[in-house]
């Protein structure tokens, strides 16, 4: 290669850059607008990523690949529908309750207003009357009622999806062969990918099952009232990663305070309980699980909480991980974009040499 042909492709690089950032920014751009259609593609991709393996081993025991998939959608059906009566029971008695549990708040807070004037603090009380007007509460039922019916039309939207999803994989590999002139090495990446997604998908859904089994009995150890509610909210905000845990402490840890068998001491307890119990979980249970070349660094891991909330809103905030792992996974897949991956990593991983390399150095050796 002679100078001139360096020149220019040295002169290349700030546009391609140029044009890169560019499209990226249309991407973006175009995800936040479509966010909306974008939410249930992805839950549902997710969701039908999982069920694939169940499908898959009820058919290595000898069942049909399409009865697989309508038994793996019955039973999980069967389970969410379990789920949904009990949490909506808890709902209702929390519901009920709330008026009572308004009342002992207000205690504390006049409590709480005689200590500060004690100390020679002086607060306007008028201000805190205008936060807890009970007026301003009745008037976010309507919104209230607004978002859970556009939840559970997400949900049927979603449920759909996934039916269509688990059939759409049935034969896809005959059509990925059917449109490629060689598909071996495209169906090979895709496996390492999907292998990989699944592995991590179905880790991370059990670290946080067991989260949620574990604060259910911190809970009703500690005389917690609506326990399978703070168990339901750990299992999903486990998924947020860094303050996902602290959210899910808040509403148990002040109900406790405010109850008549709590108090100070038992709600720093259940509050120690869920530090001890994330703390196990995601620092020493999950990354020996999973492996270093599953994991992220801390600062991409708090990026990706930013970015994807702002994109996808609250979904996005829920979803942050895996879609960043699933970015990670999809770059590690191919040797071109290898080193993408490894800067979301943790900085310390081995990595991982795929197969057709090491045929191809043992070859040259």
């Amino acid at each position: 290669m002679n100078d001139e042909d360096l020149d220019e492709a040295a002169r290349t690089i700030p546009l391609n850059l140029t044009l890169a950032l560019a499209a990226l920014v249309v991407i973006i751009g175009g995800m936040k607008l479509g966010s909306s259609l974008l939410v249930p593609l992805l839950l549902s991709l997710f969701i039908a990523v999982i069920c694939t393996s169940p499908v898959h081993w009820l058919h290595r025991l000898g069942v049909g690949l399409r009865l697989s998939v309508w038994l793996t959608l019955m039973v999980i059906g069967l389970l969410l529908s379990l789920l949904g009566l009990l949490l909506v029971n808890s709902v209702t008695t929390f519901t009920e309750a709330l008026p009572g549990l308004e009342s002992q708040l207000y205690d504390h807070y006049l409590s709480i207003l005689n200590w500060l004037a004690g100390m020679g603090v002086s607060i306007r009380p008028e201000r805190f009357s205008e936060w807890l007007d009970p007026t301003k509460a009745t008037q976010l039922i309507p919104a209230l009622l607004g978002e859970v019916g556009n939840i559970l039309m997400q949900s049927l939207i979603v449920a759909l999806l996934v039916i269509f999803l688990l059939f759409e994989t049935l034969n896809f590999r005959q059509k990925v062969s059917q449109a490629l002139m060689n598909p071996a090495p495209s169906l090979q990446r895709f496996n390492e990918f999907s292998l990989t997604l699944k592995r991590y998908l179905a880790v991370k859904t059990l670290i946080s099952l067991v989260t949620g089994v574990l604060v259910w009995l911190s809970c009703k150890i500690l005389g917690v009232d609506f326990p399978l509610l703070w168990a339901t909210l750990a299992f999903g905000l486990n998924y947020i990663p860094n303050i996902g845990s602290v959210l899910a402490a808040i509403p148990p840890v002040l109900l406790l305070l405010v109850s008549p068998q709590g108090g100070i001491f038992p709600a720093a307890l259940l509050a120690g309980s869920f530090l001890g119990i994330n703390f196990v979980m995601g620092n020493l249970v999950e990354p020996r699980v999973m492996g270093r070349a599953l994991g992220l660094s801390t600062f991409v891991a708090f990026l990706s909480l930013v970015v994807w909330g702002w994109i996808l809103g609250t979904a996005g905030l829920l979803l942050s991980v895996l879609l960043t792992m699933t970015l990670k996974i999809a770059l590690d897949s191919h040797p071109q974009t290898r080193w993408m991956a490894r800067l979301l990593g943790p900085g310390h991983e081995r990595p991982v040499v795929p197969q057709e390399e090491k045929k191809a150095s043992s070859v040259d050796s």
